[in-house]
């Protein structure tokens, strides 16, 4: 019987010996006869049709197409030479004197460096990399599989892990306590068992370097980054995955609010088709703004004084954090507030020189204000009149008044900034490509890689140099506008001016609303009606305009869009096409959410809002091209889809598929996230796009409604609403081709989106039509990644339609970076796309050419875009969508501890769904 094996690509393949890895070469043939009394048809069908688990497709060639130019990359070669060696894993288990596991987190790393400096001899000094919690690894072996070991490590600012008296100690404790309590220093006993769990071949590096990647390859990676954590923990620095930010205020930047940008720098090693690679580049994380804790507080609520705190808004900003006190320079976490103000809150305080007839200490009750002003002789200014900080256990609150708290650096902040904030942070943070090309290079020298001894110990030796890659320059592709006119962008760029629009719409049933805001309305209409007369769009005078009564500005916003509503409703005579509204606020305005819900999910009209601050031709001109868009219309197209002659798409029917989740922020551990998919519709166009949005649980990142059956014959589905869309606006026509952008998705999620995501499409393909079976190509775009690319001998960003798919590429999948944008301000981030699957056989420049397209048709703006159009608007969507609800967030910590608490299996709030007059509509451009 033939032996099925697979050979990574779905396929499976018989007879084959596999090389490489730790496989077997090839066999002598078995004997003959094995079951004499084998019946063929035993075999039960089940496992015959066994599922055929989809792996990412190997690359199928370079791309030619495009100028040639030489550039320079943020990858530094590896050189190893210790190939034939072995890392051995071994796992870790930290547990207190009576047998109690260690918990807490940060005390691992001092423990297994005092375990390292106290047995040396017994670890035949050898040097560990140890990631913190429960894995650490050598180079070569310990001297036995199992080593157990007892340190005393001195607890000397840190008074997290035992009881606590009364504000500073003073207070009788146990018995068990109370000879701890008077040495200088207290002293903690822990056991340590460190087992041998795993060996791992270095040569594994080298074979992932030749495309044969396993997992003992991606556990050899994982020791080389975590060697890394583990030399800049020595240093003192603040981890955030494989990015690390020094306590150095030179490198801290205030956005406002009490947030401070941290910069910092990302380093991870990467196999790729030039080999081993340090990968280094600028990182930035919000960290709360060490020092006072009342000056956080003033800056983070912004108010004038203590007085004017909202406390119950400071307790959920600061629970968790850890802070240090005067005079003591303890350090504590703070785990509440006082439920009085400092003078009034109350604490039984018992007297070491005071005892009652039976020799036990005398209690009496004393405020904390009191105790430390009158018995520990302290200056208060303000604290008497505000809450205290606990940083106690539930039963057991420990005081301390606001003044003598600060918090320490370092602490990560996890709640979504402001808009206000991440514009602050932009600016101060943004670097042209010199500049980042010099701070990264001082980063490599700084870190001092070369002296680290467990990369000594692999042989390691990082070069100086940046990589030099090549890549091409893809021409932009041919637009076309209105009056059968057609143009080439230049640098990535152009405007309207002088140019119709390929498909402009009428403006007829409008009106005007305006929630209060300051404006000149008669010059703006006017501005329109004639900016879009000379852009082709006929737009009659609107029917009305309807101002907020200035009584309703002060009240909540739903009310306010109920009684324009109600205006509305009373004085126009029937549904207008569409409704311009004048916002006060420019960004994050609440009257947002509410008014785009009524109008597109209770109402059906189109909407465009706007908060004009300076009307010009150009503020108009945009403006205009996001209703246009809206209302059916086409700014330009692509001069391929319009002939149509688009390579492999134009040939037969294709489904372009833009799909992404979006999720609150890190500190937001239960809004339900959010899943927007956007398909292409009017076959052979590929530009013009409608949307099906779902909320699903929090922090969910595979999309999970894309096929939803409820019975034998209903599917409530997103893909069946796109599909079913598609073929009515397509002429009838199912696509043969279905082309899926995906984004925000790892590596580590790669054979999800194959296996889980796809199998439902499919599925919702095959409950529409048991006999149809479409090809599939999947792609996934990753813009938070960290390569970056540099002109050599040039302070200018790489030219839009850069493409790189050689050097620092994937050894053997199919990837590629795209820079198809012209990077303004700072260093351009490349998009990372990675073609995961390819049933339709594109050839390379096919493929990146359809890509590079797909930038060129985003409505909203005359420029190329850095990621294709379908994906931007699955983002937008997915925001637009998810304003329509007010998702509360009932977690409780702003930092870096907690925030994720489990959800449970409470059910997920849905999402109105649109009026079918706009559901097919590009409602969020």
């Amino acid at each position: 019987m033939a032996s099925l094996e697979h050979d990574g690509n779905g396929v499976h393949k018989e007879n084959e010996a596999h090389e490489g890895n730790g496989t077997v070469g090839a066999l002598p043939p078995p004997p003959p006869v094995i079951l004499p009394d084998f019946v063929p048809t035993l075999v039960e069908p089940e496992q015959v049709k066994k599922k055929v688990v989809r792996v990412p497709i190997s690359r199928r060639g370079h791309g030619s197409k495009g100028q040639k130019i030489t550039l320079l990359t943020n990858h530094f070669k590896v050189n190893v030479t210790n190939v034939d060696g072995h890392f051995f894993h071994y796992s870790v288990s930290l547990s207190y004197e009576d047998g109690r596991p260690v918990d807490g987190k940060g005390i691992g790393r001092r423990v297994i460096d005092r375990v390292q400096e106290t047995y040396d001899n017994e670890l035949a000094g050898k040097n560990f990399a140890y990631d913190g919690e429960k894995s650490l690894f050598t180079v070569g072996p310990l001297p036995r599989n199992k080593l157990e070991f007892t340190v005393v490590l001195e607890e000397i600012s840190s008074n997290r892990n035992y009881g606590n008296g009364s504000p500073d100690g003073h207070e009788s404790p146990n018995s068990s306590d109370r000879k701890r309590l008077r040495r200088p220093y207290h002293s903690k006993t822990y056991k340590v068992e460190i087992s041998f769990a795993a060996k791992i071949p270095m040569q594994s590096i080298a074979n992932a370097l030749r495309g044969q990647e396993s997992e003992n390859s991606q556990e050899a990676l994982r020791v080389l980054d975590i060697i890394l954590r583990q030399h800049a923990a020595r240093q003192g620095c603040l981890l955030v995955r494989q990015s690390f930010f020094h306590n150095d205020p030179k490198n801290f930047t205030d956005v406002g609010g009490g947030v401070l940008g941290c910069r910092g720098f990302h380093s991870s090693f990467r196999t790729a088709q030039g080999g081993l690679s340090l990968n280094i580049d600028v990182s930035t994380t919000m960290i709360i703004q060490p020092g006072p804790v009342v000056d956080f507080l003033i800056a983070n609520q912004n108010v004038r004084d203590p007085y004017s705190i909202d406390w119950a808004k400071a307790k959920r900003m600061l629970k968790n954090l850890r802070i240090k006190v005067i005079p003591s320079n303890q350090e504590y976490k703070i785990t509440g507030l006082s439920e009085k103000p400092c003078r009034e809150q109350m604490f039984s305080l018992k007297q070491k020189n005071e005892r009652d007839g039976d020799g036990e200490f005398q209690s009496h009750e004393i405020s904390v204000y009191d105790y430390f002003v009158n018995h520990r002789n302290m200056d208060l200014r303000y604290s008497a009149d505000v809450p205290c900080i606990n940083v106690g256990k539930p039963k057991r609150p420990t005081y301390i008044p606001l003044e003598l708290c600060s918090l320490v650096s370092l602490q990560r902040y996890t709640k979504a900034l402001s808009t206000l904030q991440r514009a602050s942070l932009v600016e101060k943070s943004r670097q042209k490509p010199p500049e980042r090309m010099n701070t990264l290079s001082n980063v490599l020298r700084n870190s001092k890689y070369d002296a680290e001894p467990m990369l000594r110990s692999c042989g390691i030796s990082i070069s100086t140099n940046f990589t030099q890659v090549e890549g091409r320059v893809l021409p932009a592709p041919r637009l076309k506008v209105g009056n059968g006119e057609d143009f080439f962008p230049r640098n990535g760029r152009w405007n309207f001016n002088n140019k119709k629009l390929v498909e402009p719409t009428k403006i007829e049933r409008w009106a005007v609303v305006n929630f209060s805001a300051r404006c000149d309305i008669r010059s703006l209409v006017q501005g329109l009606i004639k900016c879009g007369n000379m852009k082709g769009i006929k737009i009659d005078d609107p029917f009305d305009v309807f101002e907020e009564n200035p009584q309703l500005r002060r009240a909540p916003p739903m009310v306010r869009v109920e009684k324009m509503f109600e205006d509305i409703q009373s004085k126009l005579p029937g549904a207008p096409q569409f409704l311009l509204c004048l916002l006060p606020e420019r960004k994050n305005s609440d009257l947002y959410g509410p008014w785009k819900r009524k109008n597109l999910a209770e109402f059906g009209i189109v909407t465009q809002c706007i908060a004009p601050t300076k009307v010009n031709d150009q503020y108009i001109t945009n403006v205009l091209l996001k209703i246009n868009a809206k209302l059916g219309g086409l700014n330009s197209l692509l001069a391929v889809e319009h002939s149509p002659s688009i390579p492999v798409v134009s040939k037969a029917p294709t489904i372009i598929l833009g799909m992404d989740v979006s999720h609150g922020s890190p500190g937001q551990s239960d809004i339900p996230s959010i899943a927007a998919v956007v398909s292409s519709r009017n076959w052979p166009l590929i530009s013009r796009y409608r949307a099906a949005v779902r909320t699903q649980s929090p922090k969910v990142e595979m999309i999970d409604s894309l096929f939803k059956k409820v019975s034998d014959t209903e599917d409530e589905g997103i893909m069946r609403e796109l599909l079913l869309d598609f073929y009515t606006s397509s002429g009838k026509r199912k696509p043969d081709q279905i082309i899926i952008f995906r984004d925000g998705v790892s590596e580590s999620q790669f054979n999800q989106v194959l296996n889980i995501e796809l199998d439902q499409i499919i599925e919702a393909c095959k409950f529409l039509d048991e006999k149809w079976s479409p090809k599939f190509v999947v792609i996934v775009a990753q813009k938070n990644h960290h390569t970056k690319f540099f002109q050599s001998g040039s302070p200018d960003n790489v030219p839009p339609g850069t493409i790189i798919d050689n050097r620092v590429c994937h050894p053997k999948n199919y990837d590629f970076y795209l820079c198809a944008h012209a990077g303004m301000i700072g260093t351009t981030r490349p998009t990372h796309y990675h073609v995961l699957l390819d049933e339709v056989g594109f050839s390379a420049d096919d493929l990146q050419d359809l890509v590079h397209s797909l930038s060129y048709v985003y409505q909203k703006s005359t420029t190329a875009i850095s990621v294709v159009a379908p994906i931007c608007y699955a983002h937008l969507a997915a925001a637009q969508v998810g304003s329509f609800v007010k998702f509360e967030d009932k977690s409780e910590t702003s930092s870096s501890h907690g925030g994720v608490t489990s959800a449970g299996a409470a059910a997920v709030p849905q999402l109105p769904r649109l009026q079918e007059k706009v559901c097919n509509s590009m409602f969020f451009c």
